[in-house]
């Protein structure tokens, strides 16, 4: 079977259920795993350079606070009809976050042959979940993609049982640094599995842009960094959106070092099987320990000397276990 991901998370899905071997197409921003993807044909671009842009800029670029500009990738259907693809995995979730599903939808109908459209539009952990046994069933893999769902949520399990009893610390998650946006649809679950109390999204929500009073007011116990898109290295070089903040030193999240910069991209922005893991991660930035494999400095590291150094004291756990 031809397959064309035209979503990260998609590919990731692909990739999960064994079938990246069967990828012939894939977008410019699908990375994972790494050494699978490389090979495989580009058939979108970028825009603009989100890296030569600060974060105000790329917002203003896609649509600002409405978050529902034009995409910032482009389709060369051109180079998707000469694939010949079978199956086109997309979605119609987020026209910011991925080609849209309307542009795809044209660009099918201009193809000769039978491509089959599939478009996911995750907004829980549980739609996350469901969404590998659809694409299973569609690629013709369904045991497989049910037994996966089986693992992943056996994993989930072990996190909520590992973190159960002990005390929720308030959390709020941030998703994009100028404009302030909190981070929604499954992240409020991971936080909440993870043995977390989110704050300033609710599960499933599309969020729209908050204030920075909003934040001081929530009075965050942990504050999670994970940009939309951003690598942890990006978005430390972003720190002084928020460290210049008034009431920045205040917060009880900085007060208390628990300020975290985390891998959005692979745990957190994509609605793929590595969410999980993503709740791992989170365990272990909460409570100090989770399930699995040991968390990495490159998942979850605190973002250093966040407090004035009067306040500054040894810290009680490192950015690995």
């Amino acid at each position: 079977m031809r397959i064309v991901s035209l979503l990260p998370a998609a590919t990731d899905i692909v990739a999960a259920l064994g079938l990246a071997g069967d990828l012939v197409g894939r977008t410019h921003e699908c990375d994972w795993p790494p050494e699978d993807v490389a090979p495989v044909p580009v058939v979108t671009a970028a825009e603009f350079s989100a890296d030569a842009l600060t974060s105000r800029e790329i917002s203003d670029a896609v649509g600002g606070s409405r978050h529902s500009g034009s995409s910032l990738y482009s389709l060369d259907t051109d180079a998707l009809a000469g694939l010949a693809p079978d199956v086109i995995l997309t979605q119609d979730l987020c026209d910011v976050c991925a080609v849209s599903y309307t542009s795809v939808s044209r660009a099918v109908r201009l193809m000769e042959g039978e491509a089959r459209v599939l478009s996911l539009e995750p907004r829980t952990l549980d739609d996350v979940l469901e969404c590998l046994v659809r694409v299973g069933e569609l690629l013709g893999v369904e045991s497989a993609a049910r037994l996966r769902h089986t693992e992943l949520s056996a994993r989930l399990a072990a996190v909520r049982e590992a973190t159960a009893g002990r005390r929720r610390p308030r959390v709020v998650a941030i998703e994009w640094l100028d404009p302030l946006w909190p981070a929604g649809h499954w992240v409020p679950e991971q936080i909440t599995h993870a043995g977390g109390l989110p704050l300033l999204a609710a599960p499933g929500e599309h969020t729209k842009p908050m204030t920075w009073q909003d934040v001081v007011a929530a009075r965050p116990e942990v504050l999670l960094l994970l940009p939309c898109g951003f690598s942890p290295e990006r978005t430390e070089r972003g720190r002084e959106l928020l460290t210049a903040l008034p009431g920045w030193a205040e917060l009880p999240a900085v007060r208390g070092d628990e300020v975290w910069v985390l891998d959005g991209p692979a745990y957190f922005n994509r609605p793929g099987p590595r969410v999980v893991r993503g709740v791992e991660v989170l365990a272990h930035v909460l409570h100090g320990s989770a399930p699995g494999e040991p968390v990495s400095a490159a998942e979850a590291r605190r973002l250093a000397d966040v407090r004035p150094i009067g306040q500054r004291t040894t810290r009680l756990r490192s950015s690995s276990t």
